[in-house]
């Protein structure tokens, strides 16, 4: 498969000239489902607000299916990468989740029947046409995080990149949760502490630390190796670790 995503060489620096990103070198095929993991701070959300020109590296590059992530591209880039926040309050401030999803769409000029079969087809991949017409501050968390995805769904991204998805969330939320993600054929970065959800939806997965790629390899191979885990301030739940 060819490179969905591409990164080379990524250089970002805090404004207190703190080295967020290190150079980072990743490439993502077309339809990989990937976790990214690592300890707090080591650049992994920071590299996410790359992806779609959030921020922009000081050195380096991005492309995305061959497109770079340069101003120019901006526009086409944010439609084909949808990020979905760790906050889904961040993404839900219309007065219905309905209006919501259609923000996107109708923001691209999207109108009548076409705008109403992305809203309705964002709604019935995340099982959320019972709460369309509700306010979104109304919502369980797990159905905020649904309704979150349905605003970048209906954006008919080629990428999709969460961070931490299933933070906060109580267990029927969180299988609720993976199903769907499990369900979408697209590219899928999922940025993640939640170890157990890197082995169920995610072959590969990258360990992020000091804003480097320190590990890059099959899921089952990174969680099994215990001191890489540990090096990098990671923990497996126990029901994995005692696993065989």
């Amino acid at each position: 498969m060819s490179a969905d995503l591409q990164a080379q060489g990524v250089e970002f620096n805090y404004p207190d000239g703190r080295r967020a990103l290190d150079g980072v070198d990743l490439d993502i095929a077309a339809g990989e489902r990937v976790a990214i993991l690592g300890p707090n701070g080591s650049g992994k959300t920071t590299f996410a607000l790359h992806l779609n020109g959030i921020l922009e590296p000081a050195a380096g590059s991005i492309t995305i299916a061959g497109m770079p992530v340069i101003e120019e591209n901006y526009p086409e880039i944010r439609r084909m990468v949808g990020l979905v926040f760790q906050d889904a309050n961040d993404q839900l401030f219309m007065t219905t989740v309905r209006e919501d999803v259609a923000f996107g769409p109708m923001n691209m000029g999207l109108e009548g029947d076409e705008l109403d079969r992305r809203v309705d087809e964002a709604l019935r991949v995340v099982a959320g046409t019972e709460f369309a017409d509700r306010p979104p501050h109304h919502l369980s968390g797990g159905e905020k995080r649904r309704a979150a995805l349905a605003t970048v769904l209906s954006m008919d991204p080629s990428i999709l990149v969460f961070d931490e998805p299933t933070s906060g969330l109580d267990p029927a939320g969180r299988r609720e949760l993976i199903t769907t993600l499990a369900s979408l054929p697209m590219t899928q970065l999922i940025i993640t502490h939640d170890l157990s959800l890197a082995l169920e939806l995610c072959d590969r997965s990258v360990i992020m630390n000091r804003g480097r790629v320190v590990a890059d390899a099959s899921t089952r191979e990174i969680l099994s190796d215990a001191e890489l885990l540990a090096q990098n301030r990671l923990e497996l739940p126990r029901v994995i670790g005692s696993e065989g």
